[in-house]
């Protein structure tokens, strides 16, 4: 079976049209419908059924799933494998992390890699998805939940908090609000329910219940959660080390926190490649000088 087939079907089975599929591997939709219709020839079998919702895979589709997918798994496991033993301080090396943790801690990092292995290039994704290691979406992620997959080497970053911010202008026009009554009378700004993970409480900041307020608006990135509360669009949570260095954000009762910690993952298996290390070194770096 041709590979190249094979990714292609793989990349319209998770993003469901030919267009997503074309964009996420970089080359136009008509070589991605080729494929498939070289790829169904080849099988003699309807992969995908066309539907108002996009392509849904047939029972054949799905068959072809599961034995694709170990066929992935097995390429990416040699790549890894291969990049493993590779000593060579130059190449690429992708990261994944959210904007804010990108904006305050990774960009010195990448100051600091680049002068010492200037060979090394950084190919960095901000999203609030989390990656998939596995399938080599990214060598490195920094998160907020550790791992629990055997295959992932996960490494402390720093403990650190959120708190409670508002605008100073909010402030004086609406006051503070009273311990108790679940921020009644004030507004908030929140994350989309996609964004946070599913045991996240949406009427609860800082642990305090804010079912009584009225949300503004709700944003989908950490920048924009701080962008919003300085244009005093309302009250929100925000890491301390963002909210306290503000000078329009005047924090809220600064005795409630709400702790968390920040990890960097990587795949086992690229754990001695060796600019896989120089990079978690100038991370780690970062973090520990913050």
């Amino acid at each position: 079976m041709d590979w190249d087939n094979a990714r292609i079907f793989l990349a319209i089975h998770r993003v469901g049209t030919l267009r997503g599929a074309a964009e996420q591997l970089l080359i136009d939709q008509a070589t991605v419908g080729r494929r498939l219709a070289a790829m169904e020839q080849e099988l003699g079998a309807r992969l995908f059924l066309r539907t108002s919702a996009g392509y849904v895979a047939t029972p054949a589709g799905e068959l072809a799933v599961t034995g694709i997918e170990k066929m992935e798994q097995g390429a990416d496991q040699l790549l890894r494998q291969m990049q493993g033993i590779d000593e060579r301080l130059c190449g690429e090396v992708k990261i994944a992390a959210t904007d804010t943790t990108a904006r305050h801690f990774l960009m010195s990092a990448f100051q600091k890699l680049h002068s010492k292995h200037p060979s090394i290039h950084v190919k960095l994704t901000t999203a609030t998805h989390v990656s998939n290691l596995s399938r080599r979406e990214a060598d490195l992620a920094i998160r907020n939940i550790r791992p629990t997959s055997p295959d992932l080497i996960s490494r402390h970053l720093k403990k650190m908090a959120t708190g409670l911010y508002a605008s100073k202008t909010y402030l004086n026009l609406r006051g503070e609000p009273e311990m108790g009554t679940a921020l009644r009378g004030h507004d908030v700004v929140t994350y989309q329910r996609a964004v946070v993970p599913s045991p996240y409480n949406h009427t609860a900041m800082c642990g305090l219940s804010s079912a009584n307020a009225h949300v503004t608006i709700e944003v989908n990135s950490g920048l924009m959660m701080v962008e919003a509360v300085r244009a005093g669009l309302g009250i929100g949570e925000l890491p301390t080390h963002l909210g306290d260095v503000e000078p329009d954000l005047q924090r809220i009762w600064p005795e409630l926190s709400s702790p968390y910690d920040m990890w960097l993952v990587l795949h086992s298996d690229l754990n001695r490649t060796a600019r896989v290390r120089a990079v978690v070194d100038a991370i780690v770096e970062a973090y520990e000088s913050a």
